[in-house]
């Protein structure tokens, strides 16, 4: 599994020096120790071979060791007590090696996020300056002055290096905040994108379907009107009164395309309320389909949202033009109650029924989607040779005087 939080840059080159900095320190201190002439017998052999074990040592307990075994604590400590005591070692041999010392102080940051990494730095000062120093003349004064160096070398290395580690771990987690923060908005700004697409195709949808049901509920029931008026004027004389008729039919029709295409309600509802409206519709409808429309209207009349209004005056629209197409009725009853919570529109005819109430027809899905638009519901009943009701509910939700 990746790591959430990887090294960064100046980690990575920072563990690099650490690997190099103890051959490094033991080479320079090697260099410089054998750089005298006058030697004492038989210490360049003592040099040479310490040199050499403290080579094996950071050899074998670290760079010849597989990496995946190098970060185990056992190995980190097993390996930093060596380098240390070979540090301690050739310092007493030849002082120059307090250089090869210094490699403990980067050893010790591989204990960071521990108090270890105090215990560390603390031992590597003891070693530093213990083999320094010469004991047999050493003062009280002095000794205190090296415990003081070394405490204080003690908080700021290792303070230091923890607080340099919590704070690259900050780091980490801020630039991972910012990655997956980008993530998000790129995910979100592809979701937006695609939202938009589906809220356009969503709107042409509605607008398809809007159109459809006004083009069905003016035109083609207008064009419908049209027919039976000229098709009357053909089998009689006097024709004057349907071909009236049949271009006040297309005038009105004409003027509902117009609005339809402007989404503007029912120009009988411009300056009137869905009473008068239903009361304008129905005169016309008995004019043209020649059938008796009795109206009634019950309960407190309230002016209602034009949405309202508008659904009831389309939904009896659809039935009442449904009625002269399919119920060749005698009678037909209109009735429109007012009940407080809702307004109930109930259309019954003596018809020859409907055998289907539930049928799929445009006709009836166009109701029954304008009903469902502003939480209204529609039921139908029939019985064949017994006439169809047809009843609309809708909230009565309510607007201010026009």
């Amino acid at each position: 599994m990746n790591d959430p939080f990887p090294p960064s840059t100046w980690e990575r080159r920072f563990e690099r020096v650490v690997e190099i900095v103890p051959y490094i320190t033991l080479a320079t201190s090697l260099l410089f120790s054998l750089v005298p002439p006058d030697q004492p017998e038989g210490g360049i052999p003592r040099t040479l071979a310490l040199t050499a074990l403290a080579l094996a040592w950071i050899l074998g307990t670290h760079t010849l060791l597989p990496t995946a075994l190098r970060g185990h604590r056992v190995v980190v400590t097993v390996h930093f007590v060596g380098v240390l005591a070979t540090a301690a070692l050739l310092s007493f041999h030849d002082p120059i090696f307090f250089i090869y010392c210094i490699s403990g102080f980067f050893l010790a940051s591989r204990f960071a996020r521990s108090k270890w990494t105090f215990a560390a730095v603390a031992a590597t000062s003891c070693v530093l300056y213990g083999s320094s120093l010469d004991w047999p003349q050493a003062s009280i004064q002095l000794i205190a002055f090296y415990l003081v160096i070394i405490a204080v070398q003690t908080i700021a290395i290792g303070g230091g290096s923890i607080a340099g580690i919590k704070i690259e771990d900050r780091q980490r987690r801020y630039r991972k905040a910012v990655s997956d923060l980008q993530t998000a908005l790129e995910e979100n700004a592809d979701l937006h994108a695609q939202l938009l697409a589906q809220a356009h195709q969503a709107g042409i949808l509605d607008e398809r379907q809007r159109m459809a049901r006004e083009i069905h509920d003016t035109l083609a029931q207008g064009l419908t009107g049209i027919i039976t008026q000229l098709r009357a004027a053909q089998r009689v004389e006097d024709s004057g009164t349907h071909v009236e008729l049949a271009l006040n039919l297309a005038r009105e029709s004409l003027t509902e395309a117009r609005r339809s295409v402007a989404a503007l309600q029912p120009h009988q509802l411009e300056d009137a309320h869905l009473p008068e409206a239903m009361t304008a519709l129905a005169r016309n409808w008995t004019q043209t389909a020649g059938v008796d429309l009795h109206v009634e209207v019950t309960g407190d009349r309230v002016p209602l949202s034009p949405a309202i209004e508008v659904t009831l005056f389309r939904v009896a629209q659809e039935a009442l033009a449904n009625v002269a197409k399919h119920a060749g009725a005698t009678r037909v009853g209109l009735t429109l109650s007012y009940t407080g919570a809702v307004v109930l529109l109930d259309i019954r005819d003596n018809g020859t029924g409907v055998h289907n109430p539930n049928g799929k027809g445009f006709g009836l899905s166009s109701m029954r989607q304008r009903l469902r638009g502003v939480g209204g519901s529609l039921e139908i009943e029939s019985t064949p040779g017994e006439g169809t009701a047809v009843s609309a509910t809708v909230p009565a939700l309510q607007e201010g005087p026009r």
